[in-house]
């Protein structure tokens, strides 16, 4: 079976895709960018990695070619167990693994895995429909030689106006500035009537108004229905896990032994096969769970694991 199809589907919904006991693929969101030089642009697109210290199983992955297959969780374990342990020979005797969509994965001299992404499928569904495009350069022509050239050829002639020394328009505009005068002050004194007389009204009202605050007497018949506020808690949906334990009482001791030593530590419900989780604590984006869950792999448990799933 070729997990790399079901490994692509699960790329589009989810951050991080574990592959048990081989690594995990995980994406990252890039924005849109303009290779000036190329004259290139470049939609938002994300971008594919690998992390090989991620080999816990999430049951991600099985639980999706369980359903896709029709076939039981154990049964598409086995499967995954059947496609790492080829990876794993194909890697030993040389060769470069190449996962459809995904990209290629293989040794360097110094033995350590390195994975190329493809350029393939932009696994942005908010991208869908924008590609890559280049644009021409648009070349601009210059004429300003040829301008000054003419200007240089031709010289500008000056004609002198010829003005009428008619009379008429003198007294004309001396009517246009007096009726003009004449209206700007009685406009004047009739907005100074105006405001006057609205004051008068204004301040009658306002006594009006004064004399029925003093004798009005207010009564509350009935008080108002005192207003609940529902603040939508954030969804904590990245997880680290500490453990899960099959007898209860050793979660309840570890959870005990987290929390004394500071740490945002849960126990969430038992999972379908009988194991109860403890987590070292709860984020809100992948960013913060995956530097939290480093340090603790570095100081704390090697072995823990991130578990993405809103609780």
């Amino acid at each position: 079976m070729k997990i790399e199809f079901y490994i692509s589907q699960l790329l589009y919904r989810y951050q991080c895709v574990a592959v048990p006991g081989f690594g995990a693929f995980l994406t990252e969101i890039q924005s849109a960018r303009l290779n000036e030089s190329a004259m290139a642009f470049y939609p938002p697109r994300k971008l594919v990695s690998f992390n090989f210290h991620l080999k816990n199983n999430d049951g991600l992955l099985a639980n999706h070619i369980s359903q896709y297959e029709k076939i039981s969780y154990e049964e598409a374990i086995k499967n995954i167990e059947a496609a790492v342990a080829g990876w794993k020979f194909a890697l030993q005797q040389g060769q470069a693994i190449l996962l459809k969509n995904i990209g290629q994965l293989s040794l360097n001299s110094e033995q350590n895995l390195v994975f190329e992404p493809s350029d393939n499928l932009n696994y942005l569904t908010d991208s869908f429909g924008l590609s890559t495009f280049v644009s021409p350069k648009i070349q601009r022509e210059v004429y300003k030689e040829e301008v000054e050239a003419l200007e240089e050829k031709a010289p500008i002639l000056f004609t002198p106006e010829r003005r009428s020394n008619t009379s008429y328009l003198k007294y004309a505009a001396i009517f246009v500035l007096g009726l003009g005068a004449a209206g700007f002050f009685g406009n004047n004194y009739y907005q100074e009537k105006i405001n006057s007389e609205n004051l008068i009204v204004q301040q009658a009202v306002q006594k009006k108004v004064q004399d029925k605050i003093q004798e009005a007497t207010f009564f509350i018949e009935s008080p108002l229905p005192a207003v609940k506020l529902t603040i939508k808690e954030e969804k904590l949906a990245y997880h680290i896990v500490a453990g899960a334990f099959r007898n209860e009482e050793n979660a309840q001791k570890i959870f005990e032994k987290l929390s004394a030593k500071g740490y945002k530590a849960r126990r969430i419900a038992q999972n379908k096969h009988g194991l109860h989780p403890v987590l070292y604590g709860s984020f809100s984006n992948y960013a913060e769970a995956q530097k939290a869950m480093s340090k603790i792999q570095k100081t704390e448990n090697p072995e823990a694991w991130l578990l993405i799933q809103e609780l």
